[in-house]
């Protein structure tokens, strides 16, 4: 199911999809958003609420929806962003979306923990996504950049990603809460 997360509506229907699909919910994985570089004089505030809204609005939104759902045992897992770290020439908006879903993750942890359910966030370097792929950032520049900045010598996969989520949304984290895993092949 397609959704725009930063719409209350249509992301109050992706949960119920789910929730009609599975019969209940026990992960909540936000990786929903969009990656936009521009320099602060190239930036606007279109693309400033276009970031936000994505980025940051459509998770809270999400997790909104999802909190009646959820019980003790139950994992939430947002994806930021490795930039929050490394901080790149021109990402001054997107960098800052992502600041606000580790600080999101922290507080909503601190504000889930005692219903135990647990709030943490991955933070990926570049990785090859379709929205990667798209947004022109495996060509030229960015490449060469990251795979310097990385001490493995590339940019990310996917399925260098997805045992890190798997692992947070797993019993074997039921320790973890509150926590920014940055998973960035050693960026930064």
């Amino acid at each position: 199911m397609r959704a725009d997360i930063s719409r209350k509506v249509e992301a109050a229907a992706l949960v119920a999809a789910a929730i009609d699909r599975f019969g209940h919910l026990d992960i909540v994985v936000n990786n929903g958003g969009i990656v936009a570089y521009a320099s602060i004089e190239e930036s606007s505030e279109e693309l400033y609420r276009r970031l936000f809204d994505a980025n940051v609005l459509g998770i809270f939104l999400l997790t909104q929806a999802a909190l009646k759902y959820l019980e003790r045992g139950a994992s939430i897992i947002n994806i930021s962003s490795g930039s929050t770290k490394m901080t790149p020439p021109q990402s001054s908006l997107y960098s800052a979306t992502k600041g606000a879903v580790d600080i999101f993750s922290r507080v909503l942890a601190r504000e889930l923990g005692p219903r135990g359910i647990r709030v943490n966030t991955v933070n990926p370097g570049l990785v090859e996504t379709e929205g990667t792929r798209s947004g022109g950032f495996l060509e030229g520049a960015s490449r060469s950049w990251a795979e310097q900045a990385a001490a493995l010598g590339r940019i990310g996969q996917v399925d260098d990603i997805a045992p890190v989520v798997a692992f947070l949304a797993s019993d074997d984290a039921r320790w973890l809460t509150g926590e920014v895993l940055y998973a960035t092949g050693g960026m930064g």
